[in-house]
Order: structure tokens, then C-alpha cells, then sequence
């Protein structure tokens, strides 16, 4: 749930950014210089929050596949004759997959 959660909140932001460079970009023709800069603010707040919120859910992100990576490399090691079937099948798998291009 707190993944989704995340996906949702880079999703907001990058909409928000998209929405204000669009603005920035239809309007800077008939504003005038004070209203520019106040356009420009926004974007960059916009951006400075994307970056925030992109890098958190990175963290996350490599925070959780280490994890999985430890439990893969603990579960091999504890049964390493069903990691071989394992790797075998996925070799297998990506080979076929290959094959038909």
C-alpha cells in the first residue's frame, strides 16, 4: 500500500509540473514580466517537489530490492537445488522468448 501511495504522489507532482510548464509555455506571449516570474516560481517549486518526491520513492525503491535480493540470495542458499530448477526454467523461458524474434 505504501508503494501505491508513492506511485501516486510522483504521479501528482509530475502532473502538477506538466500543467505548469504548459501554462508557462501557452501564456508567456500576452503576460507581462512580473507575471513571468511568478509563472517561473511556480514551475520551479513544481520541480524542486517532483525531484523530492522522485528521490524518496527511488530510496524506496532500492531499500526494497535489496530486501527481495536478500531473501532470494537466503532462500538459494537454503534450498540451492530448487534455485538451479528456478534459474534453469527462467533460462529457459527468456530463451524461447529470444528464440521467436
Amino acid at each position: 500500500m505504501p508503494q501505491k501511495k508513492n506511485s501516486e504522489d510522483l504521479r501528482a507532482e509530475l502532473q502538477s509540473l506538466a500543467d505548469t510548464l504548459e501554462e508557462v509555455l501557452n501564456n508567456s506571449g500576452d503576460k507581462s514580466k512580473a507575471e513571468l516570474e511568478k509563472l517561473r516560481s511556480k514551475a520551479e517549486k513544481t520541480l524542486k517537489d517532483a525531484r523530492v518526491t522522485l528521490n524518496d520513492a527511488s530510496d524506496k525503491l532500492i531499500d526494497q530490492t535489496k530486501e527481495f535480493a536478500g531473501h532470494a540470495d537466503n532462500y538459494v542458499r537454503e534450498n540451492p537445488w530448487t534455485g538451479v530448477g528456478i534459474g534453469a526454467a527462467v533460462g529457459i523461458v527468456l530463451g524461447v522468448l529470444l528464440s521467436r524474434r
